[in-house]
């Protein structure tokens, strides 16, 4: 066989490959054109370019010998057959409603095409309200597909991540509204085609928010284990996490954006803006379990990559700790430790919800499959050195640097506010509702009774008081970790098929 370029690429790598009719593919190859008819075939395959940003690129290799060449079509094709980890069949939600409303043509024009060129197929399903998706989950035989798509954003990704973990714990038999149950791993990979007003969960966990890269990492039949936390409100089951809970300053943001979703992305600078002016602190008591089994902490540079090793020790640790104690949680295996204070931010982060506009994240080290959290806590300080700590969040100074911001490694920790405490306790009862808006109105009041929200991946909690959890690798999505080192295959143009002979 003889081909323009030379390249090579490994059989993972590769999409597709099909058969070419070689009149159609206008070729300058000089002394080839004056012998006899020629035979060729395509291989489509990945073609790495700079930030992580994955395109679908292709060869075409001829020869005049016919045999010859179709050996190589079906030796091609039989190695494909091998790679196990890809899909043959998804199931594929779209919300036509989300972001600059462009998932339906994102999937149709994007997405589509390369699902067919590698001949997966698809039943889409157009969602046509809020947990139309979810729903669905619990109804369809799931167990059919080797995935299930969403195209959207971080919102769509909860509505499916959410049906998924659902629809597995009721065929289990386990009860969600137990925060000490021990929950069935889900093994059914969910792919993200980014398409929303935020796409933090795929820039976290394959480097970019591009439909392309994503759809290529689906069809190579990418796996990433994901910590997923469960919350919970006096026994009763509220959200599952994966990326962000926050409470106080993104609460706020997410609840004064809610009021303004006419202004697009936009209302998340604005409302982001407004909360910052109004420098709002929470008083509240958190209680929390060091993430003993880990092996990293938050404030070292080990940021998680492709194959990290801390996520595989940690899971291997967890599982040893499993076999010694049982699958349920014991509530006194560990010391709870109890923090009292005025905050103006609670954070706790299961991946480093590293974004375009915050590069490393809210915290860098964290992990995506350790079975921890990061809960960073940033005490009452005053207004300009909120400003310098969340200024931070888009350089490379350690953001946890300040007298005022604490960060620790939990498994699992419960928040009570101040509010929730006085009302448990039936003290100053009269007194809030008569001079509860005075205490609003004068926020410098000692009996300030304001209550923020928990901004749960992006949508808002009813419950100040809650109880989180991690479940180590709970799901899996279809993407890798972000690489290490990315070429840029635009200044080195050669890609390469090593493994093709």
């Amino acid at each position: 066989c003889v081909h323009t370029d030379n390249c090579f690429v490994p059989i993972s790598e590769i999409i597709a490959v099909e058969e070419t009719e070689f009149n159609k593919k206008q070729r300058n190859i000089g002394r080839w054109q004056k012998m006899a008819k020629l035979h060729a075939f395509t291989v489509y395959y990945v073609k790495k370019a700079r930030n992580h940003r994955w395109r679908c690129s292709d060869v075409t290799f001829w020869c005049v010998d016919e045999h010859l060449c179709n050996q190589w079509i079906q030796a091609l094709k039989e190695l494909l057959e091998m790679q196990k980890s890809r899909p043959k069949q998804l199931l594929v939600y779209i919300n036509p409603y989300g972001g600059k409303r462009q998932g339906k043509r994102i999937y149709e024009q994007k997405v589509a095409p390369l699902f067919s060129l590698a001949s997966i197929s698809t039943d889409v399903v157009i969602t046509e309200h809020a947990n139309h998706a979810k729903d669905n989950l619990f109804e369809v035989n799931i167990y059919k597909y080797d995935g299930v798509v969403c195209v959207g954003g971080d919102g769509m990704f909860s509505e499916v991540m959410h049906g998924l973990i659902g629809r597995m714990q009721k065929d289990s038999g386990i009860d969600q509204n137990n925060p000490k149950a021990s929950l069935v791993q889900c093994n059914i990979r969910i792919g993200i085609i980014p398409a929303g007003s935020t796409d933090c969960i795929c820039y976290s966990t394959v480097g970019i928010s591009d439909p392309v890269t994503s759809a290529l990492h689906i069809i190579v039949g990418d796996c990433q284990p994901l910590d997923v936390s469960s919350v919970h409100h006096n026994n009763t089951f509220l959200k599952y996490s994966v990326s962000l809970l926050g409470y106080g300053f993104y609460g706020d943001i997410l609840k004064d954006s809610e009021k303004k979703r006419w202004m697009g992305p936009m209302r998340y600078d604005y409302s982001g803006f407004k909360t910052f002016l109004s420098h709002h602190y929470y008083e509240g008591t958190i209680a929390y379990q060091p993430a003993k089994h880990t092996h990293g902490s938050p404030r070292d540079k080990e940021s998680c990559r492709m194959g990290c090793y801390i996520c595989k020790k940690s899971e291997k640790q967890l599982a040893e700790q499993n076999k010694e104690h049982g699958l349920k949680h014991e509530e006194g295996e560990e010391e709870w430790k109890i923090i009292k204070g005025k905050f103006l931010a609670i954070n706790a982060v299961s991946m480093s919800c590293a974004c375009p506009r915050s590069p490393k994240g809210l915290s860098p080290a964290a992990h995506l499959a350790d079975g921890s959290a990061d809960l960073i806590l940033v005490r009452k300080c005053s207004r300009f050195d909120f400003l310098r700590y969340l200024v931070r969040h888009t350089n490379q100074d350690d953001q946890f640097d300040f007298p005022f911001v604490d960060v620790y490694r939990v498994k699992c920790f419960r928040f009570t506010s101040k509010v929730s405490e006085d009302n448990e306790s039936n003290v100053m009862d009269i007194g809030k509702k008569h001079f509860g808006q005075f205490c609003r109105d004068h926020p410098a009041c000692c009996c300030n009774i304001v209550n923020s929200t928990w901004n749960c991946d992006g949508e808002t909690l009813d419950s100040s008081a809650i109880e989180v959890r991690v479940h180590c690798q709970l799901m899996k999505l279809f993407a890798r970790g972000i690489e290490e080192n990315c070429k840029d295959e635009a200044a080195h143009s050669h890609s390469s098929i090593e493994q093709l002979l």
